[in-house]
């Protein structure tokens, strides 16, 4: 199974960013963190960050017929504003899992709505870095679960069910 982590703005200054709210790791440590959690559960992960939406759209293009099996996402802002990236998940034909560290329920008003989470399969919302592992435990089930449906199914359409 081989799923993309994208990380989008901001991530990259976790550590340093507002501790209370986005926890002490870094972004390389949350990612050694899944690196083994990935390795012992039989999961390929390929990691990506930016701080640019069209580079975040640009990567979930490539798993349009391409080697992902799902994506594991934290958009961070753009969740809130990327009709773009939502649109790019919709068209992606993989399973997509929504993360964010925070819990976008308990802050600002204008966190509590995300376009690219009403697209995805789930969100996981206010864990901290542990929801990195509860969306890949997330994503591996739907994956597994596509998989079979698919092996079942053999002549239904591409779509993911």
């Amino acid at each position: 199974m081989k799923i993309l982590v994208i990380q989008g703005p901001n991530l990259n200054l976790l550590g340093h960013r507002d501790p209370r709210i986005y926890g002490p790791l870094t972004l390389e440590q949350i990612h050694e963190n899944m690196r083994t959690f990935g390795k012992q559960n039989s999961i390929e992960l390929e990691f990506f960050q930016s701080n640019f939406e069209g580079e975040i759209v640009d990567k979930i293009q490539e798993c349009v017929g391409g080697e992902y099996d799902g994506i594991l996402i934290n958009p961070a802002a753009y969740a809130h504003t990327s009709i773009a990236i939502a649109d790019a998940i919709m068209a992606c034909g993989v399973p997509v899992v929504e993360v964010h560290i925070s819990n976008i329920l308990a802050r600002e008003e204008f966190r509590k709505k995300t376009y690219s989470g009403a697209v995805c399969a789930g969100i996981i919302t206010g864990f901290g870095a542990y929801g990195y592992h509860l969306g890949l435990i997330a994503l591996g089930q739907i994956i597994t679960e596509v998989q079979a449906f698919k092996a079942q199914n053999p002549n239904a359409t591409n779509q993911t069910p």
